[in-house]
């Protein structure tokens, strides 16, 4: 399934300057890895060394936080907009 992917300020260097990326894949798993092969390093920006969702980074698909919806496993219907986007922290 196509899909477009959001593509924060700090990760644009892996996409060439896009800010917004297609990619394909059912669930959130196999877009993620589509947008490591197509831009290699990304993935390891946006998930962490067991292959989880990185703790400040937050993944949308639509305007569902994958968090609280099923994760890696969470499904991406044809046209999907994906949202990456890393917490900010400050005071």
């Amino acid at each position: 399934m196509s899909v477009s992917v959001r593509i924060p300020t700090i990760l644009r260097t892996y996409t060439d300057g896009a800010s917004e990326v297609a990619s394909e894949g059912a669930t959130l798993r196999e877009v993620l890895q589509k947008l490591d092969a197509d831009f290699p390093g990304i993935g390891a920006r946006i998930l962490d060394e067991t292959g989880k969702i990185r703790r400040f980074v937050n993944v949308y698909v639509g305007e569902e936080d994958v968090r609280f919806a099923d994760g890696l496993d969470t499904a991406t219907p044809e046209g999907a907009n994906i949202s990456v986007i890393p917490a900010v922290a400050g005071g």
